[in-house]
């Protein structure tokens, strides 16, 4: 019987427990270990910012999930993994032993990296659940004693789409409250335009992009680099191409909100073969790290290196869309290795998002992520809000009721149409 441990209960790492354990059957063990016992739905999180959603909706207990499917559930955080003797350990002092180990962490939030930055310094957050109900709190407050806004993405940030969301949804409510007049906003980011997402734009990002932040009245300052964060002010200084710098005036806020760069999560940092200078998980085309072939990884602790060189540094997204398919890819990856046979699956990295700006918003379809590409479209309109409100149910359902299979590709037909996608493929 081989013992199969998915390290992180999110996105990537229930997927990847259901779909092993179907996989693999009742002859094999699927454990998972997750520092939460429950499963947060994170795109919802700027609803639960603006408090069109509670933070309960969006949550799933986990255990009787697994427990309904056979697999095995330690609710603990990981506080050390030691790869070269197949054992994780936790917070609790219990020690895990394995013959494969998935790791489907997600990352660590470095909101250290810069002065002032984050939920315990002067900015909200809408990377986790229970800082977006904090912030749904602040925005209470706010809504009663308005004023300037920033909103935005620090350097190294390689998750944008959320930013755009949160900045828009903000534009929506404060309309929806007749008091959008009294509250200047700009945007933020490290990305060298608007639309770039990590991602040298998708379709006609960059166009769409601007055209809502202009429409919302929303100024922007691109390549930006935040210097540090007071109270109620950012300082950025805005970096070119060509090596000069200027330094913007200090931007004042009454409310802020900026996404930060990511890093691996310290069980796994700094294990040498395992992982790269930012703790995130070297992996082969086949999702197994080169140095430890029973270890493989899935989801936003992946290392995917830049697209290229930017003025700032800016980070590739994993989507939902990419995660599954490194899911899917890993689940038959160890089902070889456990028949004595050589991994052969690759994940075909796609990217799919729905961006929601709370009465429409953008989507943007890139196969494969990274350019050149067999199908690189955006579409914008009321149907993304749709979309969006529709996928977080059915995502939902899918996790209580444990239900394995594969679904991005099915919903993204669906919502967006099967012409669309397939026309640019023939």
């Amino acid at each position: 019987m081989a013992k199969v441990v998915v390290l992180g209960a999110g996105i990537g790492g229930i997927p990847m427990a259901l779909e092993a354990k179907q996989l693999l059957g009742k002859d094999h063990q699927v454990t998972v270990i997750s520092d939460k016992d429950w499963f947060e739905f994170t795109p919802s999180n700027p609803w639960v910012a603006v408090n069109w959603r509670k933070p309960e909706q969006i949550k799933v207990e986990l255990a009787p999930v697994f427990r309904k499917k056979g697999i095995g559930f330690v609710a603990a955080a990981a506080e050390q993994v030691k790869p070269s003797e197949n054992q994780v350990i936790t917070v609790d002092g219990e020690v895990i032993d394995y013959d494969y180990l998935v790791i489907a962490t997600g990352p660590k939030l470095a909101f250290d990296e810069i002065k002032g930055l984050g939920p315990e310094a002067h900015t909200a957050s809408i990377c986790m659940t229970n800082h977006a109900a904090i912030a749904g709190e602040k925005w209470q407050n706010f809504l009663k004693n308005p004023g300037p806004i920033v909103v935005g993405a620090a350097q190294g940030a390689s998750c944008f789409g959320p930013a755009y969301e949160y900045a828009l949804i903000l534009d929506s409510d404060l309309r929806k409250h007749k008091i959008r007049d009294q509250v200047p906003m700009t945007f933020v980011t490290s990305e060298p335009y608007i639309g770039h997402l990590g991602l040298d734009g998708v379709g006609d990002t960059k166009s769409l992009l601007e055209s809502k932040l202009r429409d919302a009245n929303i100024k922007w300052i691109t390549n930006a680099k935040i210097n540090d964060i007071g109270p109620d002010e950012i300082n950025v200084t805005e970096c070119f191409a060509n090596g000069t710098e200027t330094v913007h005036d200090p931007i004042p806020f009454k409310h802020a909100m900026v996404l930060p760069a990511f890093k691996g999560i310290d069980a796994i940092a700094g294990i040498e073969g395992l992982v790269n200078p930012r703790g995130f998980v070297v992996t082969n085309e086949y999702q197994q790290n080169p140095t430890y072939p029973n270890v493989f990884s899935v989801g936003v602790c992946v290392a995917i290196p830049p697209l290229g060189k930017t003025p700032v540094p800016v980070g590739v997204p994993k989507t939902g869309y990419m995660i599954e398919s490194m899911v899917t890819a890993t689940a038959h990856n160890i089902q070889s290795l456990i028949m004595g046979e050589e991994p052969s699956r690759k994940p075909t990295l796609n990217a799919f998002c729905l961006a929601d700006f709370g009465n429409g918003g953008v989507a943007f379809i890139a196969k494969p992520q990274i350019p050149p590409r067999n199908l690189n479209w955006s579409g914008s309109g009321k149907w993304v809000h749709l979309a969006k409100v529709a996928f977080e149910k059915y995502f939902l359902y899918k996790v209580r009721k444990g239900k394995s299979e594969p679904f991005w590709e099915k919903f993204i037909l669906k919502s967006i149409g099967v012409e669309r996608l397939k026309k640019p493929d023939n």
